[in-house]
């Protein structure tokens, strides 16, 4: 358990979502107060990974519309079935450039674009479904290898290069920090990523937009809106443990 969590426990499984939901919310609330922010500026985005049809259609109920999923099978599965309920799929895990015409068919988002030949292969099939993509830039912040993302230092050459896929409109970037009880290292990462996106924002490359900022998970969402955290993946805390 990091020290996060220790900190803010995840709430039982036994509650209803709908209290687990207000208890994010309400620490979401706490986070900002404590960082001089107005909690409208920032975005929860519930990660429904491995959670079925019928659990995203109960959080539906509760006005939540906007799902991450790490898998575009989960999401081949799952659309079907919630058909009626509108939901914008956000795409957050490691993508794999043969799936990106599933991304092209389900996403309305994807957090997780780290390299270039994604981006190509993104672009062809946004063509031929003649719709655009809403992106982020995944950056790797933490020394783990198991992490994805950019080296940091090839940011900006890659939002350069961006910039001319007029398919993909990049709104900011993405990070995971480290799973550590180091609350200082957990910080460094999210600390990375917003001076990654300060750096770049002043070039004011043409078509790239950097608002957004997506870091911070149920054990960590605190630091990062601490950080200058955008919106908050939380998964476990909302579903349950899985």
């Amino acid at each position: 358990m990091s020290t996060a969590d220790s900190l803010n426990p995840i709430t039982e499984p036994s509650n209803t979502f709908a209290q687990r939901l207000d208890a994010v919310r309400a620490r979401i609330d706490r986070a900002c107060a404590a960082a001089g922010r107005d909690a409208a500026e920032v975005t929860l985005l519930p990660v429904s990974k491995t959670f079925d049809a019928d659990v995203i259609r109960e959080a539906v109920g509760l006005g939540l519309n906007r799902f991450g999923e790490n898998r575009l099978q989960e999401i081949a599965q799952k659309a079907p079935l919630l058909e009626d309920c509108n939901i914008q799929w956000v795409v957050i895990g490691h993508v794999q450039t043969n799936k990106a015409k599933e991304v092209a068919k389900y996403a309305t988002e994807l957090q997780s674009l780290d390299r270039l030949a994604l981006a190509q292969a993104l672009d062809q099939r946004l063509k031929a479904a003649g719709r655009t993509l809403d992106v982020l830039v995944q950056l790797k912040t933490s020394p783990e290898e198991s992490k994805f993302g950019l080296d940091p230092a090839e940011l900006i050459g890659f939002l350069e290069t961006l910039s001319g896929f007029e398919t993909l409109r990049v709104k900011g970037l993405m990070t995971m920090a480290i799973l550590s009880d180091d609350q200082t290292a957990v910080r460094a990462c999210f600390k990375k990523l917003r001076h990654c996106r300060d750096e770049a924002a002043r070039l004011d490359i043409k078509g790239i937009s950097l608002e957004r900022l997506s870091m911070g998970m149920s054990g960590d969402l605190e630091l990062g809106i601490a950080e200058g955290s955008t919106e908050v993946r939380v998964g476990s805390a909302l579903f349950g443990k899985r």
